[in-house]
């Protein structure tokens, strides 16, 4: 089962068109939707919750909403934007890695391979990611995120994979704030990846932020620093029903508002 959601997919302009949406939103709820019934339903429900009096009035420390990310917020054709993270990351590391040039799936992507690290299947997958998200600490990591995106380029649009965000749903978050929601993403993608950067594009600070994990470690080193270590393990997933699992981990509250794209979703939308 999959859901398909494809709102109009509108390249972001810096924080101008984060401002633009705030502005609009406060004027005239999620101006560029079409006034069908999803617009319809969203507005009449976020009227009945934030109405004192209303038989269905949530206080405001009640009201959350969940995201996901992928394909919901931001696009994610042709490939998941995480995942294209870490192919640019195998190439830029691979003057570190001389066996990578014999060792799949490294030897198939650095070869331009595609067939080859195709079939190198969901354990190709894995190494790829454990190769670049971790054996570091998370300031490294949440660099090397921050240099990429601030050079890479959508392959179609040619723009900054942070621009590639719906406006729709930029409108749909400000209008959520505007009415005492706590807006939260809740994806398959792990948190570190996504915190550098979320803030600046969604309004959604560091800590609103639950994703896949994996196990970080408290470490001193030689001088004595204190830093905190990414181990190459999987701590939790948060896809299907690991969303849910995850909400009620991290979050604590049972959403009133809950959004995905994809059947990875179905059980945080139920």
């Amino acid at each position: 089962m999959r859901y398909h959601f494809r709102p109009a997919l509108l390249p972001r302009l810096g924080w101008g068109v984060l401002a633009l949406a705030q502005s609009a939103s406060a004027q005239t709820p999620l101006p560029s939707w079409n006034d069908g019934p999803a617009k319809q339903a969203i507005v009449a429900f976020v009227h009945r919750v934030t109405t004192p009096g209303s038989p269905d009035f949530v206080p405001a420390a009640a009201r959350i909403a969940t995201f996901d990310n992928d394909g919901t917020l931001w696009s994610e054709e042709p490939i998941y934007f995480q995942f294209a993270f870490a192919l640019d990351r195998v190439k830029a590391l691979a003057p570190r890695h001389p066996e990578w040039k014999t060792t799949q799936p490294f030897k198939a992507l650095l070869d331009g391979d595609l067939q080859a690290l195709a079939a190198s299947g969901q354990k190709g997958l894995v190494q790829l990611i454990m190769a670049t998200h971790t054996g570091m600490t998370t300031d490294e990591f949440t660099q090397s995120v921050t240099d990429w995106l601030g050079t890479a380029r959508h392959p179609r649009f040619q723009r900054p994979y942070t621009d590639l965000v719906y406006q729709p749903m930029l409108e749909l978050l400000t209008y959520l704030r505007a009415n005492g929601f706590k807006t939260y993403i809740v994806s398959g993608g792990t948190v570190e990846f996504m915190r550098e950067w979320a803030g600046k594009v969604y309004g959604i600070p560091p800590e609103q932020i639950v994703g896949t994990t994996f196990l970080t470690q408290f470490q001193p080193r030689a001088d004595g620093t204190p830093v905190l270590m990414i181990a190459p393990k999987v701590d939790f997933v948060d896809d299907g029903p690991g969303k849910p699992v995850a909400i009620d981990r991290f979050i604590g509250r049972r959403p009133l508002l809950a959004f995905g794209n994809s059947d990875g979703d179905q059980q945080m939308l139920e």
